[in-house]
């Protein structure tokens, strides 16, 4: 099989990664091929990173939280 590479830039990125690993454009083409499918694998959807993110912060604090008057939100928000 043949992949012919015709887009100038494309060829430019390739043969800068190439000449900076010392291998050859095939090699340069696949590795970067490889590293962007693996990065694609391990991305999540961002529903599931905000949850994570949610769960975590929801664990730092703890249990002993207190209601909070409409005064002090509105002190906290600097609606006086």
């Amino acid at each position: 099989m043949n992949l012919q590479i015709r887009d100038p830039r494309a060829h430019e990125l390739a043969r800068k990664l190439a000449e900076r690993r010392k291998i050859s454009m095939t090699e340069a083409v696949i590795e970067a091929l490889e590293a962007e499918l693996k990065r694609e694998r391990a991305r999540r959807p961002l529903p599931e990173r905000l949850a994570a993110l949610a769960a975590d912060l929801k664990a730092k604090a703890g249990k002993g939280g207190r209601d909070m008057s409409k005064d002090e939100i509105d002190d906290m928000w600097g609606h006086s």
